[in-house]
């Protein structure tokens, strides 16, 4: 079975813009062309999109050409859009929860959910939780950064817990970087999307909350950037040695920053075999998740075909097809040895 876990949805419409808000920043979608493709505008963004967005009939279409069982969906990461109103933004991030939910509900062996809230405001974003949850979504997607907050600050710790008590995962998507004038602008999707995702994870770790709750489940996409290459260097200055020998500093906390890491779940799109190798001999791949982003970029064809190129055991091979993916959406895992057969 292979499941892609890192794959976006547009809603065909969203709500039109509240008193107060500011009509340049509010993400809009309207029809774009004939051939029934949708325009998403955000500020400056102009994203064409076509139906197999937001198509149940057209998503599994192109799932059946390249044998993909399952897809985790959650919403472009526009639609998260921090800087707006928070409950304007809770207007929106319904609309699109109550999309998702409706195509799950469609074909629900086909389809995962991952809807979101409007994290600028902790305390209503937790609120939100238990009605997602009851619309039978897996758990949320969230951004890299609120709105330039950290997500290891404080301040979202009680949203924290209550997605823990829920079981409710949390997908870990690149959004917005803030580099200033470091980088050209065209910069931005490669070294940028990947510096903002090793400062979430790093975030997370440094600042001890992957440890205050150790049974929230918490995915990066692209394998998190660059952080897997940050934690070798996190670990030595954790414990004084390398290659994972038994630390020699006393004052060391308890678990060391590899440990708090491999809590973390990582979708394998990193593009390169070596990579992915990478990040499964350091996570193993328990915690690797096979991803695409489709349908903003292209499947590899077939969709594991890198993945095959490792030499995995069929357990382990397995473990990234859809046993990670299942284990950090909350699943059971499939009964009956070998590869379960696709649900119809």
């Amino acid at each position: 079975m292979i499941i892609d876990s890192h794959a976006h949805i547009l809603p065909p419409a969203l709500p039109q813009p509240t008193a107060g808000a500011d009509p340049d920043t509010w993400p809009c979608i309207g029809s774009a062309e004939a051939d029934g493709s949708r325009l998403l505008t955000a500020g400056a963004l102009r994203y064409t999109a076509r139906d197999v967005f937001f198509s149940a009939e057209r998503r599994i279409e192109e799932m059946e050409k390249l044998g993909i069982d399952a897809e985790v969906l959650s919403p472009m990461p526009p639609l998260l859009n921090y800087t707006i109103p928070a409950k304007a933004s809770r207007d929106i991030h319904r609309a699109v929860n109550e999309f998702l939910a409706s195509l799950v509900s469609l074909a629900p062996a086909r389809f995962h959910g991952l809807g979101a809230v409007p994290l600028q405001d902790p305390d209503l974003a937790a609120n939100e939780l238990a009605e997602l949850k009851e619309l039978g979504l897996r758990g949320v997607e969230i951004g890299t950064n609120i709105a330039g907050a950290s997500l290891g600050d404080a301040r979202f710790h009680g949203f924290y817990a209550e997605a823990e008590r829920l079981g409710l995962a949390l997908y870990v998507h690149a959004l917005s970087p803030a580099l200033g004038d470091r980088l050209p602008a065209s910069a931005t999707g490669t070294y940028g999307f990947n510096t903002e995702s090793s400062l979430a994870a790093a975030s997370l770790v440094s600042t001890g909350t992957a440890e205050k709750f150790p049974d929230l489940r918490i995915g990066f996409s692209h394998g998190a950037g660059g952080f897997p290459l940050m934690l070798p260097r996190a670990r030595f200055f954790w414990g004084g040695t390398w290659n994972e020998e038994p630390p020699v500093r006393e004052d060391r906390a308890a678990l060391s920053p590899l440990d708090l890491a491999r809590r973390f779940f990582y979708d394998a799109l990193v593009f390169d075999a070596r990579a992915l190798r990478y990040l499964i001999d350091l996570f193993g791949p328990q915690q690797i998740m096979l991803g695409s982003d489709f349908p903003a970029m292209d499947r590899e064809t077939p969709a594991d075909r890198t993945l095959r190129t490792l030499g995995l055991t069929a357990e382990d091979h397995e473990a990234v097809t859809w046993a990670s993916c299942h284990r950090f959406l909350g699943l059971a895992p499939q009964p009956g040895p070998g590869s379960p057969q696709r649900a119809r």
